[in-house]
């Protein structure tokens, strides 16, 4: 009950991390700037950059929780397994490219705090940086989303995209790679959620500046929310007092001290 109450209105930020240890301390201080409370689930995906050895350097901090994968396995794996370690009331993906700014974090929020959503996604503005690839992209994912499962939704896509915990983790999620977002859409639509979106700032990045997402992750996402449309309705919930673990190979975590 205790730690119940002392992570009331906090929002679980997990962040899935593959060699980005240039962009590191530039990303942990963006993230402790937003006026979000908040705790940090960091899962670095088996980078071989010197990301690891960076986040083991970083002093016991309140709120910071450091999880590796033994080998890479995808966003969405990483997604998962920080979703076990999140103790939040909210739980929210930030990618760590600096694409997308933490200090639209309470906006995001607002909508869950008021109790008029359970699900809330920051919709980008268009930027022509992103290429022309990227735009039409996700452009057809959210056209197809908007055609098989009746919403109405803007960019559905975008990484921002926050979940009432408890939702979230009733949610059965099988995805690896970068299908956790036409996943996640498809399995809570089917199930009747309504999603609300806001607008949120981004600043694109290139393949050249690191950018990981691939024409492969395009078609797989787009096989995922038409399979997912006739799926059994069923097989999307996690069955009750089940708890899946960490679902993928973990070599070191460090908790935040008590």
């Amino acid at each position: 009950m205790a730690e119940a109450a002392a992570f009331k209105g906090c929002v679980s930020v997990i962040v899935p991390i593959y060699n980005e240890v240039g962009h590191l301390d530039e990303l942990l201080q963006a993230i402790q700037a937003s006026p979000a409370k908040k705790e940090m689930i960091i899962v670095d995906d088996g980078s071989t950059d010197g990301t690891r050895e960076k986040l083991r350097a970083l002093p016991h901090l309140d709120g910071l929780t450091i999880v590796f994968h033994e080998r890479n396995c995808g966003k969405g794996a990483a997604i998962r397994t920080g979703l076990q370690y999140a103790r939040g009331e909210y739980v929210l993906i930030q990618d760590s490219d600096l694409e997308y700014d933490p200090q639209d974090y309470p906006a995001l929020l607002r909508p869950l705090e008021e109790g008029n959503a359970n699900v809330v996604y920051g919709v980008r503005p268009d930027r022509p940086e992103r290429g022309l690839r990227f735009f039409l992209g996700a452009k057809l994912l959210t056209h197809l989303t908007n055609v098989l499962y009746g919403t109405g939704i803007h960019d559905e896509a975008t990484c921002y995209k926050v979940f009432r915990r408890s939702l979230l983790s009733s949610v059965s999620l099988e995805c690896h790679r970068f299908e956790f977002c036409p996943e996640v859409t498809a399995k809570l639509c089917r199930l009747g959620e309504r999603i609300q979106e806001v607008p949120v700032s981004y600043t694109p990045r290139s393949a050249g500046e690191g950018k990981k997402i691939r024409h492969s992750d395009g078609w797989l996402a787009i096989w995922t929310l038409v399979t997912l449309r006739f799926a059994r309705k069923e097989r999307f919930v996690q069955p009750q007092n089940s708890n899946e673990g960490t679902p993928f190979p973990v070599v070191f975590f460090r908790l935040p001290p008590r």
